[in-house]
C-alpha cells in the first residue's frame, strides 16, 4: 500500500500540482489579510499584498543585489554604535491594515522599536526600494505614497535605470524631495544627521 502511494506521487505532474494550488488559494481580490501572511509565511518569494490582491515581485537581479548589498553595509555601519537596526527583503511592513509592502532595505535607529514585531514590522525610521525595471512606477509613485501613508519619515529610491538616489521625507501627510542625487555627488540623510554615500560608488559597487 505504501509503496502504491509513492509511485502515485511520483507520477503527479507540476501542471497538476499547480492546477491544485491555484484551487486552494482565493481569487483575487478575494485574498484576506491572514492567508496573505500565511502563504507568505510558506514562500520565499516577494509577495505585497493591498486590499484582497497580492502582487508578486519579479526575482531581484545580481545587479539589484549588489545594490543593496553596499546600501545594507553603509547604513549598518552607520546606525549600529548607537543600536539601530537595519534589515533588507523579504521582510514585510504593514502599512496598514489590509495593506503590506515588502521593501528593499528597513531600518530603526533603535533596535528595541515596539513596530519592530518578529513576523512583520509594524514601521520604520527608513526604508529604500531599488527601482525594478519591469514596473518602475511601482516605486516611484505607488509606494512613494503607500510610505507616506504609513508615517515612515524618509523614503530613498536607488534607480539603477538613471544612476539617481531620491531621498524623500516626510512633511504633514507626503513626502517632499529633500534632494535628487547623481554621480559624482554625495547622498545624504535628513534625519540620520552625518550619514553620506557616495553616489558613484553606489553604482559602482561589485
Amino acid at each position: 500500500m505504501a509503496t502504491d502511494t509513492i509511485y502515485s506521487s511520483i507520477g503527479t505532474t507540476q501542471e497538476q500540482v499547480d492546477d491544485l494550488l491555484l484551487d486552494l488559494m482565493p481569487l483575487q481580490g478575494q485574498w484576506s489579510e491572514e492567508a496573505y501572511l500565511w502563504l507568505t509565511d510558506f514562500s520565499n518569494r516577494l509577495v505585497e499584498f493591498t486590499d484582497g490582491y497580492i502582487e508578486v515581485l519579479p526575482m531581484p537581479t545580481d545587479n539589484h543585489q549588489t545594490i543593496l548589498g553596499f546600501l545594507y553595509e553603509m547604513f549598518l555601519a552607520f546606525v549600529r554604535p548607537s543600536g539601530g537596526k537595519v534589515l533588507f527583503a523579504p521582510l514585510r511592513v504593514r502599512i496598514r491594515e489590509r495593506k503590506f509592502r515588502e521593501p528593499d532595505l528597513l531600518l530603526v535607529r533603535d533596535a528595541d522599536d515596539p513596530r519592530r514585531q518578529n513576523r512583520f514590522w509594524l514601521g520604520a525610521d527608513l526604508v529604500a526600494e531599488i527601482v525594478s525595471p519591469d514596473k518602475p512606477e511601482r516605486d516611484l509613485v505607488e509606494k512613494r505614497g503607500d510610505y507616506a501613508e504609513a508615517g515612515i519619515p524618509e523614503y530613498w529610491i536607488v534607480n539603477p535605470n538613471d544612476s539617481t538616489v531620491t531621498v524623500l521625507r516626510l512633511k504633514g501627510e507626503t513626502y517632499a524631495e529633500h534632494g535628487v542625487f547623481r554621480r559624482g555627488d554625495v547622498a545624504d540623510s535628513p534625519s540620520l544627521s552625518g550619514f553620506q554615500v557616495d553616489v558613484s560608488s553606489v553604482f559602482d559597487a561589485r
